[in-house]
């Protein structure tokens, strides 16, 4: 063989060898990424039955219930803190793709005259923070262990705790003297507050009691029995000595309180229940990953069930997590997994409800709302809370972002000026995330001429 003809096969060979090497080192850099927990999710609804009956297998057998099976299915619009997992129990996963077009959109528009601070920051080794509730200058808090601490506004100090053999403080309801507290194995724990110089509580009942729930199953009447899947919300009313729960089971039960009963279960959609909202005239709104809201009213002379179906309100094709009504009862949000909110407007007649747009900033799923006089506040799955000012003419504004947390925010309260008597321009808000993280946030409006409008971002510090 001649030498040139050895230089060119040695050449080919090596261009064959780079050309080698080279493909297997993309093959596994793509194996690499698609292995990588940063790598695109696949979520799917399927996986709510599954986790569900894990959460459920493991109150039946003792244990302490876990989320860290849940995984995280962040939107397509991706942001910070991809890499918290939370329960589609707390957070129904976004829906993938774009997004259906919205009537009377309303885009985030920053405004200048608002600013905020974060007052206090706490972490107290808790897990998550899973509900909160607010009454009388004491806020409640529920986490993922048997604990709720209370604690006193305006300076945002522990003033006492509820303790329980049970876990996981879904939900919390605050009524006058009374303390709801629903809990992941299915009940419901009252305490019942006096006052001796201190706040005292006193542990009142549980229900469905045992005894009570034997003989629903000796009975077979369903009414009676408790929920079959974990408690997603709790609402009160007064007027009709009620209390109402949701539940992942797709049902909503009634409680008559003067004696703790179960009175009715209401088939409440197809899809589990994720949150209920009651209203001064009786009406009950009920939100479910069926992508609607639904408007129920009660009819006294109705028999053995008195709640009907009034009118389903859809939500563009997005499952609805979360539920806040206006104190005048004029208006109602629903906080869906797509990152959008959407509001209603109260007709002329009870249950009457009339589209009336979206907010939009939000990239996450809305995990939870509040609202106080104009303002409405959302937290959400992408670690932020926003507050919404409605003006006159029902038109809504973005007026803060409050960011802070690093993982997603799943209760939130909040009152105007610096306490429930304080009546400044402004509102104060206190947010709970799966972080583990109290925040207390002061909201308050300045001067354009000023200047300060800058978040004061230094005033607030991270744990």
């Amino acid at each position: 063989m001649k030498p040139y003809d050895n230089a060119m096969n040695e050449s080919f060979l090596t261009i064959s060898a780079l050309a080698f090497a080279l493909r297997d080192k993309n093959y596994g850099q793509i194996m690499a990424s698609l292995d990588s927990p940063n790598s695109p999710p696949n979520p799917s609804f399927a996986i709510r039955e599954t986790a569900a009956h894990k959460l459920l297998r493991s109150i039946s057998i003792g244990e302490a219930p876990s989320f860290s099976h849940f995984p995280c299915s962040p939107s397509p619009r991706l942001s910070t803190n991809s890499n918290i997992h939370t329960s589609p129990i707390f957070s129904s996963p976004p829906r993938q793709g774009s997004c259906t077009p919205v009537d009377n959109l309303v885009t985030t528009s920053e405004s200048t005259n608002y600013a905020y601070r974060c007052l206090s920051s706490v972490l107290k080794r808790d897990g998550q923070i899973l509900s909160m509730a607010m009454s009388n200058s004491l806020i409640y808090s529920g986490s993922s262990t048997n604990i709720i601490r209370l604690w006193k506004l305006p300076e945002f100090s522990e003033c006492g705790q509820l303790k329980t053999k049970a876990r996981m403080v879904v939900a919390l309801q605050v009524s006058h003297d009374r303390v709801y507290a629903a809990y992941a194995d299915g009940k419901i724990r009252i305490w019942r507050r006096t006052w001796d110089g201190a706040f005292k509580h006193i542990r009142l009942a549980t229900i469905p009691s045992s005894g009570g729930y034997v003989r629903s199953l000796i009975y077979r009447k369903d009414k009676m029995m408790k929920h079959v899947g974990p408690i997603t919300s709790l609402a009160i009313n007064l007027s009709d000595d009620i209390i109402y729960s949701a539940s992942l089971d797709r049902t909503v039960k009634v409680w008559r309180i003067s004696d703790l009963k179960c009175i009715e279960t209401i088939h409440a959609h197809l899809e589990p229940v994720n949150a209920i909202v009651v209203a001064d005239d009786g009406i009950l709104y009920t939100a479910s990953d069926d992508a609607s809201i639904r408007v129920w009213r009660r009819n006294f002379c109705s028999g053995e069930w008195p709640h009907s179906l009034t009118v389903t309100l859809p939500s563009k094709h997005s499952p609805v997590r979360t539920l806040t009504l206006t104190s005048d009862n004029g208006v109602l949000y629903g906080g869906c997994t797509d990152g959008y909110i959407h509001y209603w407007l109260k007709g002329w007649f009870p249950g009457q409800l009339q589209y009336g747009g979206a907010l939009q900033g939000h990239t996450h799923a809305i995990m939870c709302m509040a609202n106080v006089s104009k303002y409405v506040i959302s937290g959400s799955a992408d670690s932020t809370s926003r507050v919404w000012g409605r003006d006159s003419d029902g038109q809504h504004t973005c007026l803060a972002v409050l960011v802070g947390h690093r993982g997603p925010i799943r209760c939130v309260t909040a009152f105007l000026g610096r306490s429930e008597d304080d009546n400044e321009d402004g509102c104060t808000i206190c947010t709970g995330s799966l972080d583990g993280v109290l925040k207390l946030w002061r909201v308050t409006r300045t001067n354009k001429e000023s200047g300060n409008s800058s978040q004061n971002a230094s005033d607030y510090f991270d744990l």
